[in-house]
């Protein structure tokens, strides 16, 4: 992230493995690249493995999704995570996918923290839970 007034956003081609017959992105692939351009916001943060650590896991609790257009096998698509509600034990981030600056689809994906064996909520770590605070807390709309 080189602008702390920007999202957070990542480079993502679409392959034909992410497309039915005729070219056009599966539906339910959006939220693979909404789940990529979270892990690597994290890990520009400096967690390389996001989704487990420290016996805690970071699981999708809820997600809202609103599709405008397509994308299409090859296509280059920026997709962007912005932090708008942190609690102690989860977070939800506005999630946009663009073309060429067009408005694919944006969403909602609300994340909480769990403990791996037990499955139950937990605090997120007080490193974790900062460094989300203070690198992109934000209203942010599509």
């Amino acid at each position: 992230m080189t602008d702390s007034s920007d999202p957070f956003s990542c480079a993502i081609r679409v392959y034909v493995e992410d497309t039915d017959a005729g070219g056009i992105v599966f539906y339910a692939n959006y939220l693979r690249y909404m789940e990529r351009a979270r892990t690597e916001l994290l890990r520009s943060l400096g967690y390389n493995k996001p989704a487990l650590f420290d016996d805690l896991q970071f699981v999708v609790r809820k997600v809202e999704l609103l599709y405008h257009q397509p994308a299409v096998l090859d296509d280059l698509i920026d997709v962007t995570a912005v932090l708008t509600k942190l609690s102690r034990v989860s977070f939800e981030m506005e999630q946009c996918i663009y073309r060429d600056g067009d408005l694919l689809v944006e969403g909602k994906v609300t994340v909480a923290c769990i403990g791996a064996q037990q499955k139950r909520p937990k605090a997120i770590p007080e490193p974790i839970h900062n460094a989300l605070k203070n690198s992109t807390l934000k209203n942010h709309l599509c």
